[in-house]
């Protein structure tokens, strides 16, 4: 079989259901494997899509009950491609049409009987048009292979000047590179799901170096298992460690560090300390910290009581008051005693977490909002302060201030409507994401809050999760894009294809993944899902992906985010 031999002949299916066609003689159903990308050239249109399932089929049911016997080699012979043949059914993704002009085709209608280049001829990838799918091609219309040019016609290519693409892998079967549309990736909040040890870690690495490496937004990264930031083993036997974001982008990456000891026992010499005081932290962070804290609903009660009275401090001097004083101050404000004081021994855990102070004389905060508003990526590393309370507690209280700042700097810049106080796209990543965005947490916490606003106040989430199905419905059909490694529970399954159109046939093509350095990716930054072999992060990666002059890319990046301002407002 060559590449330009069709695979197989339409027979029927609907647009709802998707397509079935039958193998041509001399195409073996063993060299087809569920995930492929193939071509259906219509009458009029031709359609690029994705073989969702191959099954056996006869055109006599009686061969079935006396096949032919193991060395009876010449009657299988006659029988396949007639008695006895392969199936594949097809869903079409997308229509590839020839542009427009004034009402008039700029190309002629494809014929489907002229070959070139190992296909029906196809004009070049920047003179067809995307369309979605809203009819079928005709009975017996010819599937191919796709070619590369299909694939640039379809997904991009990485040097595109008009476009940030980034390419995330390339096809099962072909060396292709698959894009992503960074602009449109960072415009919504987007997921990694996997179980453990599919590599969800790897891929968000990857896809933030290109974010980096683009300039596509500036981010803020919450290092739970210190993975991001600085080197990290690596999940290839031939290499011992991996690097880091810092190290690949040393004049454009700060890593601020809750745990100075343990990152410096990893070797990082310049990162920063970070620091926490008891009067940055609100009501509605211990409120996501309930669990953790077995903090009752009454706590929570008497906890706004006590800062309605004390004000930002009231947690410092909840920790000071002795038992007589809960009496008295009970006594004066309504208070439940038995609740202050379960309170504030429970509180006293918030000690033994190293970066927790009664008050600071730096704002350390605002540190890291100067620096993400001059285009530095903030990685914050949590060393041994890895367990869920630290991790919980810590990115709650910065994400909420930021995000506050956020908001003031784009009610600002709407009312100003210069470019220059257009605030920077903002992209989070949070680990255990489902901690953060359950159903009860995602009503409570700013994370959710940042989830269902989008990108308003031009500040989107990343989240990484092994169980997507713990997160929010309502969070989890938000998710502008979803790259998914495997996954074996339903329920997770479900998760991930919550809002998607057609996904019966997705989740086949997912059960089908290998543990390693596989994906499906669907959503926005892509025009049509797609199961990709990751791209590899090595070596040959951190030439590809290597740090530029970063003084004359800031100013570069300057004037294009000016640029892109005026265009938006018009002027």
């Amino acid at each position: 079989m060559t590449a330009s031999q069709p695979l197989a002949t339409v027979i029927q299916g609907s647009l709802s259901r998707g397509l079935e066609a039958r193998l041509n003689p001399g195409v073996s159903v063993e060299d087809l494997r569920v995930g492929k990308f193939v071509v259906i050239q219509g009458e009029r249109h031709r359609f690029f899509g994705l073989l969702t399932d191959v099954t056996l089929a006869t055109s006599n049911p009686q061969i079935l009950v006396n096949p032919p016997r193991p060395e009876e080699t010449l009657l299988r012979e006659v029988l396949a491609g007639s008695g006895t043949y392969g199936v594949i059914a097809l869903t079409p993704m997308l229509m590839l049409v020839p542009r427009q002009t004034e009402g008039e085709r700029l190309y002629p209608l494809i014929d489907p009987n002229r070959l070139e280049d190992g296909g029906p001829a196809l004009p070049g990838a920047e003179a067809m048009e995307l369309l979605p799918v809203k009819t079928v091609p005709a009975h017996f219309s010819q599937v191919y292979e796709a070619r590369e040019l299909d694939f640039r016609t379809v997904f991009g290519w990485e040097e595109d000047p008009t476009r940030r693409n980034f390419a995330i892998g390339q096809p099962l079967d072909m060396a292709v590179p698959i894009c992503l549309d960074l602009d449109r990736w960072v415009e919504r909040s987007n997921g990694i799901f996997g179980k453990s040890g599919t590599g969800k870690s790897f891929l968000a690495r990857l896809l933030l170096a290109g974010i980096i490496r683009k300039r596509a937004a500036v981010n803020l990264i919450f290092d739970m298992h210190s993975e991001y930031g600085w080197e990290a083993a690596s999940e290839d036997r031939q290499a011992t460690t991996v690097k880091g974001l810092r190290q690949l982008f040393p004049g454009q990456v700060q890593i601020y560090t809750l745990d100075p000891d343990s990152t410096r026992r990893r070797g990082v010499r310049d990162a920063r300390e970070l620091f926490i005081a008891y009067n940055q932290i609100e009501v509605e962070d211990l409120a996501l910290l309930a669990e953790e804290l077995n903090l009752s609903e009454a706590s929570l009660e008497n906890a706004i009581i006590l800062r309605n009275e004390f004000g930002r401090d009231w947690i410092s001097r909840l920790l000071s008051l002795s038992n007589a004083e809960v009496q008295e101050f009970c006594e004066q404000k309504m208070g439940n005693k038995a609740s202050i004081l379960a309170l504030q021994r429970k509180l006293t855990r918030l000690d033994d977490l190293k970066y927790i102070r009664n008050s600071l004389p730096h704002n350390y905060i605002g540190e890291i909002l100067e620096a993400l508003s001059r285009g530095i990526h903030v990685v914050i590393e949590f060393g041994s302060q890895s367990n869920l309370l630290s991790y919980m507690l810590a990115a709650n209280v910065i994400t909420r201030r930021i995000h506050q700042a956020y908001v003031q700097q784009t009610e600002r810049y709407l009312q100003s409507k210069n470019p220059l106080d257009r605030p920077r796209q903002l992209c989070i990543t949070i680990e255990e994401a489902h901690r953060f965005l359950d159903p009860r947490a995602a009503k409570q916490t700013i994370f959710g809050t940042i989830a269902r606003e989008m990108r308003k106040y031009f500040v989107t989430l990343l989240v990484v999760d092994q169980r997507p199905s713990s997160i929010d419905s309502e969070v989890m059909s938000q998710l502008g894009t979803r790259i998914t490694a495997l996954l074996n529970d339903e329920q997770d399954i479900d998760a991930v294809f919550t809002g998607v159109a057609g996904s019966q046939n997705l989740k086949t093509v997912l059960a089908k993944l290998d543990s390693k350095q596989q994906a499906l990716v669907l959503g926005h930054a892509v025009p049509m899902p797609v199961v990709v072999q990751t791209r590899p992060y090595d070596e040959k990666f951190y030439a590809q992906i290597a740090d530029p002059d970063w003084s004359q890319a800031a100013d570069a990046e300057v004037l294009w985010a000016a640029q892109k301002a005026k265009e938006e407002l018009g002027l």
